[in-house]
């Protein structure tokens, strides 16, 4: 704009000029005794000689379009001053009309707190409808079109995530966008407690009694928790929404945009990449046509749950393709009421007995007797040839010539990190365990970061990781959220899993459990105490994540840092026990060092476990070892 100072600085010459011309001229006249001094003529808006008048013309449209160019900008100025004290004006409105509205009974923050414990704690919480919270106003939008914190994918990671950065940012507007119909759940009770409720509408409530008898719901929090997202940009201190039925299929990591399947885009500051994984599926399935297909259940989201729950049902037999976690579970699952249902239960898998991958092999065969007494059907070594549909069955032909006849099938075969978005992001995929690479801060990029299942890690202890359970979704949503927040934290935690063969028969696992690596077993006797009943029913936790406390936490290091350093040499070999492998603990080695460890029927006690696999050493007895876990108490 044309300022005061150049205009000062083109006037200033001309006006000394003037001046002075005037002067001179006056004194000439006087000197001649001229009664009447003749004056200058009047002064040209120019610092050169007199006689030219053309940039006395520039002089007056600069000054005249200086002047125009300021009236424009205080009017506009005045203007947006108006429009933004309107807008103002039209909040404290909105706002006292809420205040004016009768508010739920449990105030946010309160929900908030109560948030501290929905990961871990498995306290009965308010019936949780899948339906999104809230009506909506038809004056608002539906979603905001820009998120401090966005969250693409609404599982574990990302309830952790919300709940980490609302901790540390009180005010925090965070916005989880998800294409399933649901709010954030967690996984496990579908192929766990939900079969074993008695419950006929389990299906709609999806509320469970867990093995201490307690009853809870899968979902988080209840809608309640939640804000709309129409209103996530207004709302006071602001809030958790959650965008239903919405995929994010592109992403502008330079625009800090993303594109959503309906062409919405969503700008963002900060952004978490929680997209967890997609169950895989048999080749032989994909080509077998649509027949085969519509018979066939891949097992991972609530609606899945309820399909084969139908099914088991309404069906005469269903066949289960994997024995890992899932499988394993949903066979024994289904096991139990194949009596009561007249329902065939068979469970195939090309290993030599059920989790043969995880567990050494006498303890796997242990298992494979165990899941054939739930009233399962076990077929070892079977690996799937042919699949087709003829005379109203699913024939499933295998490589040694045997063929299974069966009304429905369940493909438990492994998960496939869902990493769509790395195309379009620009972010590295690792080639040897899939999933985006991140650093040890979870970091992706500046402002993007990935947990749970999608998230190829580094761990200090144990090398290039990717962690597929539900404890690694619960520790890494919470630390990215921290990191979201500015926290800087590395990710050092040694994440958990656990699988239980109904109330009965259960362990938990830390770190590197293959069953091709060398392992140590120490095994007893177990007592009524030692179930995933009992110690549901001692602890009052069921979704075991995480679940020790502090203060037995430091307890059980200092045992160990008292009776595990002294350990060093090879390690003892395998102890010889009785085939009733009741409880105890499995050491898997590499390089005669501890580098994973399961608990057979022997819970909370994993922080030991963790404080054995960081300590990194070798052990002459692992006998001793094997103690301080307390296997041999009555």
């Amino acid at each position: 704009m044309f300022n005061c100072r150049t205009a000062w600085n083109k006037l200033a010459p001309l006006a000394r000029a003037s001046s002075t011309v005037c002067r001179q001229s006056g004194k000439r006249e006087v000197s001649r005794h001229v009664r009447r001094p003749l004056f200058a003529r009047r002064a040209q808006m120019s610092s050169r000689a007199t006689g030219g008048g053309g940039e006395d013309k520039f002089y007056v449209l600069l000054v005249g379009a200086a002047c125009a160019a300021g009236g424009v900008y205080v009017y506009y100025t005045v203007s947006g001053d108006k429009a933004r004290y309107d807008e103002r004006l039209a909040q404290i409105s909105r706002r006292q009309h809420r205040q004016a509205e009768p508010s739920p009974a449990p105030t946010q923050a309160q929900q908030e707190v109560a948030a501290d414990t929905a990961l871990e704690s498995t306290k009965a919480s308010e019936p949780a409808p899948v339906s999104a919270p809230g009506p909506v106003d038809p004056a608002l939008p539906e979603f905001p079109g820009h998120a401090p914190y966005l969250l693409i994918g609404g599982g574990t990671a990302s309830f952790a995530a919300a709940r980490s950065i609302r901790a540390r940012d009180p005010g925090a507007r965070v916005l989880i966008v998800t294409e399933e119909a649901d709010l954030p759940y967690m996984r496990p009770p579908l192929s766990k407690e939900l079969w074993f409720s008695d419950d006929p509408s389990v299906t709609e409530t999806l509320r469970f009694k867990q093995w201490n008898g307690k009853e809870r719901s899968i979902y988080f929090q209840p809608p309640s928790f939640y804000v709309s997202p129409s209103t996530l940009e207004t709302v006071e201190n602001g809030g958790v929404a959650v965008l239903t039925n919405r995929k994010v299929v592109h992403m502008d990591v330079r625009g800090s945009r993303v594109k959503l399947s309906d062409g919405a885009e969503i700008s963002y500051d900060k952004c978490l990449i929680a997209t967890g994984g997609v169950p895989r599926n048999l080749q032989v399935i994909e080509r077998a046509g649509e027949e085969v297909k519509r018979r066939t259940t891949l097992f991972r989201k609530i609606e899945d749950f309820r399909a084969l729950e139908k099914a088991s049902r309404e069906l005469k037999s269903v066949t289960v393709i994997g024995g890992g976690f899932l499988g394993s579970e949903l066979a024994c699952a289904l096991g139990r009421r194949s009596t009561d249902l007249g329902l065939e239960v068979v469970q195939m898998f090309p290993e030599k007995g059920n989790m043969g991958k995880v567990l050494p092999e006498y303890l796997s065969n242990w298992t494979t007797e165990k899941v054939k007494k739930e009233g399962v059907t076990v077929l070892t070594d079977a690996v799937v040839k042919r699949v087709s549909f003829e005379d109203d069955k699913v024939q499933i032909k295998l490589k040694d010539g045997r063929v299974v006849k069966t009304d429905h099938i369940v493909a438990a075969v492994g998960l496939e990190p869902n990493v769509a978005l790395a195309r379009s992001a620009g972010l590295e995929v690792d080639s040897d365990f899939g999933g985006y690479r991140v650093n040890a801060e979870l970091q992706a990029r500046s402002n993007i970061w990935v947990a749970g299942d999608a998230a190829c890690f580094y761990d200090i202890k144990l090398g290039r990781r990717r962690v597929e359970h539900h404890d690694h979704a619960v520790v890494s949503g919470r630390l990215a959220g921290e990191n979201m927040t500015g926290a800087h934290k590395p990710y050092w935690h040694q994440s958990m899993f656990w699988s239980d063969l109904g109330p009965d028969v259960g362990y938990e696992a830390i770190g590197i459990v293959d069953s091709s690596l060398p392992t140590v077993g120490v095994f007893t006797k177990a007592t009524a105490k030692d179930t995933p009943r009992a110690v549901t029913e001692l602890s009052g936790t069921g979704i075991r994540s995480e679940s020790e406390t502090e203060a037995v936490a430091g307890v059980v290091a200092g045992a160990v840092a008292g009776a595990v350093s002294v350990s060093a040499g090879a390690p003892a070999p395998p102890t010889q026990q009785e085939e009733n492998y009741g409880k105890g603990v499995i050491f898997y080695l590499r390089d005669k060092v501890v580098v994973g460890i399961v608990l057979w029927n022997v819970f909370n006690r994993m922080p030991i476990a963790r404080k054995i696999i960081k300590d990194g050493e070798e052990h002459v007895d692992l006998n001793e070892v094997a103690k301080l876990f307390n296997i041999h108490e009555d």
